[in-house]
């Protein structure tokens, strides 16, 4: 499923138009990204939990050369599905 999929899904099911639902979306990306941005974890109850995990420098190959090559340290966003969406699965 793509983002203007949702989008009709999301339109269609609370009963908005797809302009409504689309700024829904939008505004709902944007918060879990501002909070995950503050270093805080967005915990949706039956959903799952988004927090930001910190990936380590490391040593890795270039594909085509093998030569070694130093990978930065990153904050990475990580989720993890609830027991309800994990059952349903």
């Amino acid at each position: 499923m793509n983002k203007s999929e949702l989008i009709d899904v999301v339109a269609e099911g609370a009963g908005l138009t797809k302009v409504q639902a689309k700024k829904a979306i939008d505004c709902y990306h944007e918060t879990v990204a501002g909070a995950l941005k503050g270093g805080n974890r967005v915990e949706i109850l039956g959903f799952g939990s988004f927090s930001v995990s910190t990936r380590e420098a490391r040593t890795g190959r270039n594909p085509k050369t093998g030569e070694a090559l130093e990978i930065k340290a990153k904050n990475v966003a990580k989720f993890k599905p609830g027991k309800a969406l994990a059952d349903s699965l």
